[in-house]
């Protein structure tokens, strides 16, 4: 339709992560003195399986520059095999990378053009060649490896700021974490707004944890003004500190905002209630939940193997 244009899908709230795929071509010759052509490196246009190959590992890396949607994004390692099985050559293309998006495409398009490649050679001895099956093999990294078990976890929203406790300002921040975790399907337990003190901030984790709510987000009190003392009051309670889970956070805030590194938050568990103290922005808890968001979720699958383990 006029008016509409070509956009590339935005990916810039994506974390890094290992990604891999596996795509296979199959091409199909006639006879089999092509076969014994190819092997025995024969064919007048040269070498099929070193110049396929080539081909291949140079449309990989310009999968973006021919299909419009497509990332541009680092190769880190590519592979082109074949293997003959009677008239049929199977080409098998993997590639990995540590990037926001998968290599799907990439491994389709490296499979498509060396068996084009292939064709192209081989059509002055063989008029009958064949290509097919190109196909996605396997893919890992991504939401593909994320499908944790959620339905069964718990979560507990508390917001600290004294002036939303008064009535003075509303809330936003507490209500995206709440939306967020509906994402996930998190059942949220509890949303609360307390005011910035240590021993309210302190009582709301204890009892919190005391009723086995799996995941307690506290937003706000993480900054450097002397009222906000989330940390001071949580830290001296958490049994087992992660120190990872927020400097993920502010890891992934520091590419976007040039101030997360003065977050001050922390997180850990009471005893089996995974505790993480947000900031108290709206924008700075989206990022803070696209940094750890669903991924972070796999600690209570680990815990979970944990206390198993140790009561066998």
């Amino acid at each position: 339709m006029e008016g509409e244009s070509v956009i590339m899908v935005n990916i810039t709230k994506k974390n890094n992560t290992l990604r891999k795929a596996i795509a296979t071509a199959v091409v199909t010759v006639s006879k089999q003195e092509t076969i014994d052509a190819i092997q025995m490196r024969q064919v007048p246009k040269g070498d099929v399986f070193e110049f396929s190959r080539a081909a291949g590992l140079l449309a990989i890396k310009k999968t973006s520059d021919v299909i419009p949607d497509c990332h541009p994004l680092p190769v880190e390692y590519a592979a082109i095999k074949h293997s003959i099985d009677g008239l049929n050559i199977l080409i098998e293309v993997e590639i990995h990378t540590i990037y926001k998006t998968g290599v799907e495409v990439e491994a389709m398009h490296g499979a498509a053009i060396t068996a084009l490649t292939m064709y192209d050679m081989l059509k002055p001895i063989d008029n009958v060649v064949e290509i097919s099956q190109i196909k996605l093999l396997r893919k890992e990294g991504g939401k593909s490896d994320q499908n944790e078990i959620r339905e069964e976890l718990t979560c507990a929203v508390v917001v600290c700021s004294d002036s939303i406790s008064k009535g003075e300002n509303e809330d936003s921040a507490g209500k995206a974490i709440v939306e967020r975790m509906k994402q996930y399907s998190l059942l949220t337990v509890d949303y609360k707004v307390i005011p910035d003190e240590v021993d309210v901030i302190r009582n709301q984790a204890e009892m919190l944890s005391a009723k086995n709510v799996d995941l307690i987000i506290f937003t706000g009190g993480t900054g450097l003004s002397p009222r906000d003392v989330t940390p001071e009051a949580i830290s001296p309670i958490l049994e087992t500190p992660i120190p990872g889970i927020m400097e993920a956070v502010r890891h992934y805030g520091q590419q976007r905002m040039p101030y997360a590194m003065l977050s001050r938050g922390v997180a850990g568990f009471i005893k089996n209630s995974l505790v993480i103290t947000l900031p108290g922005s709206a924008r700075a808890v989206q990022e803070a939940m696209d940094a750890l968001f669903p991924h972070i979720l796999h600690i209570f699958k680990v815990r979970a193997g944990y206390r198993h383990s140790s009561s066998a």
